[in-house]
């Protein structure tokens, strides 16, 4: 194997693998249902914000 194999195969090949598998983040980050699990996340630096957030329990280092 020499450079132009590898080179031809990263041209077709790894190329379109690699778009598969943009396509699917794609395809799983705006899936039906998922709407919920974003919104959730989005909302986690405002969860405590009328109150701090209660001290850890457990040993302390």
């Amino acid at each position: 194997m020499n450079y132009h194999i590898f080179r031809e195969f990263a041209d077709s090949w790894a190329a379109l693998g690699l778009l598969i598998i943009f396509v699917g983040a794609v395809v799983f980050a705006f899936r039906p249902g998922s709407g919920r699990v974003h919104r959730d996340i989005a909302g986690i630096p405002f969860r405590n914000e009328d109150r701090p957030a209660p001290a850890p329990r457990g040993p302390t280092l």
